[in-house]
């Protein structure tokens, strides 16, 4: 295999969070893993007990892996054995995302999210203080 070196002048990163990966070297596999609630409501309420992931079958299921078979031809023309970059300006990098200056193998993320929306006036949606995350799959 060709090896290749990344050459970066300067790079600015604001944010790396929720399991991503901000890698500068070679690696063999990078495989971040993030599991979130987003919860909104219409009024702000914040319970302590909430968040379990158990209660939702979105972050246990198995995820259907694709089943690639066709086959491609390329052809690749390395000018150089350097990759060149001035700069890199990155806002955020989040939910397993990878942001890599280097070369790995593998890259298998996965980001789970379950959306819950609880609005005034939704008979499907009680706004009190009963009412929890983890009451409702």
């Amino acid at each position: 295999m060709f090896k290749r070196t990344s050459i970066v002048n300067k790079i600015h990163v604001t944010d790396v969070s929720l399991n991503s990966v901000f890698e500068i070297g070679d690696s063999w596999s990078i495989k971040p893993r993030a599991n979130a609630l987003a919860v909104q409501r219409e009024f702000e309420r914040f319970y302590g007990d909430e968040g379990d992931f158990d209660a939702y079958p979105i972050f246990t299921m198995p995820l259907p892996k694709a089943l690639i078979n066709e086959h491609i031809n390329f052809t690749r023309v390395n000018d150089s054995s350097s990759i060149y970059v001035n700069k890199i300006d990155i806002t955020s990098v989040s939910a397993s995302g990878v942001l890599l200056i280097g070369s790995t193998k593998v890259i298998d993320a996965e980001s789970r999210v379950k959306h819950i929306r609880q609005l005034q006036g939704d008979p499907n949606s009680d706004i009190g203080p009963s009412n929890n995350v983890n009451a409702k799959a």
